[in-house]
């Protein structure tokens, strides 16, 4: 077993912490402010590489390995949680489900420009009344012989207003149930398909969360992905990837939440002393390094089980489960830390606070982590 990380993720680490230092930290106040979508800095992102990093290379990917992804998921999030969804979404839902279930027409079209940054892409499974039972799926894609009509809403959805791409889970055959859901490739400009209003949200205001709207949107079949009725399934398979994204995103908020605690008790002195010299405060630091340093554990464990090819849903699942409730535990007490300051924008911790709990509830609430991972170790 080795702990030691290679050349190449140390330097996409290094990246990751440079670009999130000198990019993404100069704006990241006003943007979580007036809830402006990071257009440069992704376009940046995207140039570098980091919107297609486990795609292979052939399609414009970077070719990197998961536990790359992890490291750069995690230094994003330290500084904006905002911006590192947008490449979480992109790489691991729909870059991924492109590549691993697309058709090589799909690839070369859809997810080359993806995979390159020059397009960005949205997952659609959420819907008014299917959030955790995905299978309640009330959008319809009836089958017209060469292509799908499609109708329904879909909400909640990350990148719903600057996507160009989106993958759209319907239902085909509602007697088949989930066996009887296609996930097809919508474009952005097809007849009928209409963005709703920006979320007024809580956390992660700078990423674009919007309602999508599709009435008889002709879908061509050359667009759906798989065979007919593996929408469930892929959208499922696709989830338990992307669960590493949110994991890493979640611990991302909480190291980030933890190094800025972790410097302003060095600096803030109260009773003669600096605060960290009080045994208050070091205990609060110790339960938030031991618990970051878990959470990190769990992350890397996943990635590296996904890079053997080996199942890793249940590890998926644990990582998002736990580094989510160190996220929310960690910048609360990172606030507490901060007293009135960290009460302020200005000192950044109580917008980490505000990004960390979006990491319970999307790509799967902790509740359905906990009844994913029941049903793996009953198996």
């Amino acid at each position: 077993m080795h702990f030691d990380l290679s050349e190449e993720q140390l330097m996409i680490q290094q990246a990751a912490r440079d670009f999130a230092n000198t990019e993404l930290k100069p704006g990241v106040i006003e943007r979580d402010e007036h809830q402006k979508f990071p257009h440069e800095q992704i376009k940046k992102l995207g140039e570098l590489g980091f919107l297609g990093m486990m795609v292979d290379p052939k399609y414009n990917g970077a070719g990197m390995d998961t536990i790359s992804y992890v490291l750069a998921m995690e230094e994003l999030s330290k500084i904006d949680a905002s911006a590192s969804v947008v490449v979480s979404v992109n790489n691991s839902l729909v870059c991924y489900g492109l590549e691993k279930y697309g058709t090589e027409f799909q690839k070369e079209k859809y997810l080359k420009p993806l995979a390159a940054g020059e397009k960005i892409g949205a997952f659609c499974l959420s819907e008014p009344e299917a959030g955790s039972d995905a299978t309640s799926q009330h959008s319809t894609a009836v089958d017209m012989g060469d292509h799908y009509l499609l109708n329904g809403t879909k909400n909640w959805i990350t990148n719903g207003g600057n996507a160009s791409t989106y993958l759209v889970i319907a239902q085909t055959n509602p007697a088949l149930r989930h066996k009887g859901i296609n996930a097809l490739i919508v474009e952005k400009g097809m007849e009928g398909f209409t963005v709703g209003p920006k979320e007024n949200k809580l956390g992660i205001r700078g990423s674009d969360t919007h309602s999508l709207m599709f009435t008889d949107v002709k879908v061509p079949k050359e667009n759906r992905i798989g065979e007919e009725g593996f929408g469930f399934t892929f959208a499922m398979k696709t989830l338990d990837g992307g669960r590493i994204g949110i994991a890493s995103q979640a611990l991302g908020i909480a190291s980030g939440a933890y190094e800025l605690a972790l410097q302003y008790s060095k600096e803030r002195k109260a009773f003669g002393k600096p605060i960290s010299g009080h045994q208050a405060i070091q205990f609060k630091l110790a339960d938030m390094a031991t618990e970051i340093e878990a959470a990190r554990m769990l992350c890397l464990k996943a990635a590296w089980l996904k890079d053997q090819g080996l199942p890793y849903a249940q590890a998926s699942s644990m990582a998002k489960l736990f580094a989510s409730q160190v996220a929310m535990k960690t910048s609360i007490e990172a606030v507490q830390i901060h007293g009135g300051y960290g009460f302020v924008k200005e000192f950044h911790v109580e917008r980490l606070m505000r990004d960390a709990k979006i990491t319970q509830i999307y790509e799967g609430t902790s509740e359905i982590q906990r009844m994913i991972i029941a049903r793996e170790i009953l198996k």
